[in-house]
Parts: C-alpha cells; sequence; structure tokens
C-alpha cells in the first residue's frame, strides 16, 4: 500500500546489501522510519519488541531471520536451533512457528542460504496474494449492503501493516474503495498499545478512506443505535473448532455484535488456522509488560513526541495481549478460499 504516495511493502531483502528491510512500527504515526535488520538476533527483537506485528507479518519475519541466520552459518543444526529459538519471540501467533518450519522443510542442505532467501520470498508473495484474495471475498458481503454509506467497524490493526500488503481485515474496505463504494471505518483505538489509533488511522489515511477513530468502549453503543453495518477483525490464531485469538477487546466487540444483530467477521488467512489445537481455550495467551499499560506516547503542544505515565507508580498492572471469542459469536471467516462457518473451517483447511 502507500505512504506518502509511494508504495512500500512491510518487509523486504535490499539486494545491494543483502540486509533486510522492514518498517518500524513502533515509531508511527508520528515517524516512519525504515529499520535495517542485519542479524538473526535483530529479527528476534523486531517481533518481541513489536517493531513489526500481525500474524503474517511476524510469520515473514521470523522467516528472514532465519535467513539472517545463514549468513552467520550455514550448518543445518545451527539453522534448526535458531528455528527453535525464534519460535519463543511471541507465543500467541501462529504464523510465526508455521513460517519457521516452512522455511526449515525447503531447505536445501547443499545451499542453506540461497534457498531459505528464496522461500522467505515466496512466504511474502503467498501471503500478497492471500491478502487481496480475503479482500475480493469480503468485497462480496459489502456489496450486500444496501446503504448510501456503508460503516465497517474494526479492532486494532489487522491492515497491510499486519502483513505484507492488503491487510486481511482492511483488504475488503480497499476494495470496497476501489469499487466506489462508499465505505466509513470506525477504528476502535485498540488499547493499550493504541494499534488502531496509531496504525489502521495512519493507514486509512494514507489510502484516503474515510474514517473515525473511537475509544474502545464505544463501539457497543454504535451497534445500539444501528452505526454498524458490519464488523472485520483480523486474528492471530484460530483453533479446530473456530474459536478466535485476536487482539484483547474482540471478544467484547462479538458479543455486542450478537446482541445488536450485527454481522461479525473474522478474515482469516489459511496460515493462521491451526487445527493441531482443538479449542480455543488451548491457545496460549501473550503476558506483556504492564509499561505498556503505565506509558502513552503522543505529541506535546509544542509537536514534541512524549512518553508519560498516565497511572500512580504504586499501582500495578495485568496486561493480557489477547482474548478468545468463541466461534458461536462469529457470523463468518473470510479467508483465501471463500466465506465460511466456523464449523466448515476443519474441511475447508484439511
Amino acid at each position: 500500500m502507500k505512504i506518502n504516495g509511494k508504495h512500500y511493502l512491510t518487509i523486504w531483502h535490499d539486494d545491494n546489501d543483502n540486509n533486510v528491510n522492514i518498517i518500524d512500527q513502533t515509531k508511527l504515526p508520528f515517524e516512519f522510519k525504515i529499520k535495517k535488520l542485519e542479524t538473526f538476533q535483530d529479527g528476534y527483537n523486531a517481533i518481541k519488541d513489536m517493531l513489526v506485528r500481525g500474524a503474517p507479518l511476524i510469520g515473514a519475519t521470523a522467516a528472514y531471520s532465519l535467513y539472517l541466520a545463514s549468513k552467520q552459518n550455514e550448518d543445518f543444526a545451527f539453522i534448526q536451533n535458531k528455528v527453535n529459538e525464534i519460535k519463543t519471540a511471541r507465543p500467541t501467533a501462529v504464523n510465526l512457528s508455521w513460517a519457521a518450519d516452512r522455511v526449515l522443510k525447503n531447505l536445501d542442505k547443499n545451499n542453506i542460504k540461497s534457498s531459505i532467501l528464496n522461500e522467505c520470498k515466496k512466504i511474502c508473495r503467498d501471503d500478497i496474494k492471500i491478502s487481496e484474495s480475503i479482500g475480493d471475498h469480503g468485497l462480496k458481503l459489502i456489496k450486500k449492503i444496501k446503504k448510501d454509506k456503508i460503516n465497517i467497524l474494526t479492532h486494532c490493526n489487522a491492515g497491510w501493516l499486519a502483513t505484507i500488503d492488503w491487510g486481511t481485515a482492511t483488504a475488503p474496505i480497499y476494495k470496497a474503495r476501489d469499487a466506489n463504494i462508499n465505505v466509513h471505518t470506525w477504528v476502535d483505538e485498540t488499547r493499550p498499545r493504541n494499534q488502531g489509533s496509531s496504525l489502521t488511522s495512519y493507514e486509512l489515511i494514507n489510502e484516503n478512506i474515510d474514517h473515525k477513530v473511537i475509544a474502545d468502549n464505544t463501539g457497543g453503543l454504535l451497534m445500539q443505535k444501528g452505526m454498524v453495518d458490519m464488523c472485520i477483525v483480523g486474528t492471530d490464531r484460530v483453533s479446530r473448532n473456530g474459536d478466535v485469538a485476536n487482539k484483547i477487546g474482540t471478544y467484547l466487540k462479538a458479543l455486542a455484535a450478537k446482541d445488536n444483530n450485527v454481522p461479525f467477521y473474522v478474515a482469516l488467512p489459511s496460515t493462521t488456522y491451526d487445527k493441531n489445537i482443538s479449542r480455543g481455550e488451548d491457545i496460549p495467551i501473550e503476558e506483556r509488560s504492564d509499561d505498556e499499560l503505565k506509558f502513552i506516547t503522543g505529541y506535546d503542544d509544542d509537536g514534541n513526541v512524549k512518553k508519560i505515565k498516565i497511572y500512580h507508580e504504586k499501582s500495578k498492572g495485568f496486561n493480557l495481549g489477547f482474548d478468545i471469542t468463541p466461534a458461536e459469536l462469529i457470523t463468518g471467516f473470510i479467508t483465501e478460499k471463500g466465506i465460511f462457518k466456523p464449523q466448515e473451517l476443519i474441511e475447508v483447511f484439511k
């Protein structure tokens, strides 16, 4: 997608120096900064510290981290150890382990470095195709809504910044814009890291999509007032029965949608479906530092970026990164293969 009118991917190999470039998302929306990853540890830290985030992009970064490891040592046992290590960076997003295992499976022991690089590029190309297909299928749902303006609510950032391009939950919105449909997006701020207000809104500004940022607790009232036509969210992992792990707060939106008869869709790439986990309660939920609750970053009156503390230093925080939305609250999954009910996923992705 575009930043200031120029097209970017979220991660790419630099053919000049054989390193890897990412967009440092911790700097957005205040600064657009391209960061160079030169070592395996750089890639690991980029995932752990959320310079990159979103399940598909985490997966691609994990793959490229293994490529960077191969620049250091092309020994097969060394790469195997790095595969195990990268899986510890963040536990909830299944794409991380999926991408690492895919690299290892397709590795050529006689040409380790170049075979890993080729697989990284394939992972990224595949992800772009998947996201665009999700957009095409989601557009069909949007076209069924016969209104002058269609209001879509989304949570966190499941946009192109969370994938390689297009995004998952935002792809139908971009496709609707391209089809000249008057679409408006309600953007949950998504505390505590504010991926909605910081990242989704940043995307939508650069793509000229009509939107408004709302507090996380506003969505229910908007649904009661008939101001939301559908919800589309992303996911970090979906269990075999269709339970959804996504950014904390997703479950509450699904409950409100159910109570107000608002369709609630999950944009699901096949790479994020985990048939090895039977139910959502078995998905590991990442607990992060309470500093993410305690501090917030923004502009002061003079236009300087400042990080400030928002509650008393003696208060302790409890910061869970994700929650589980039960399958029965989900209207359908928008996948690259079509739109399916939760109970249909096991056959679709068998």
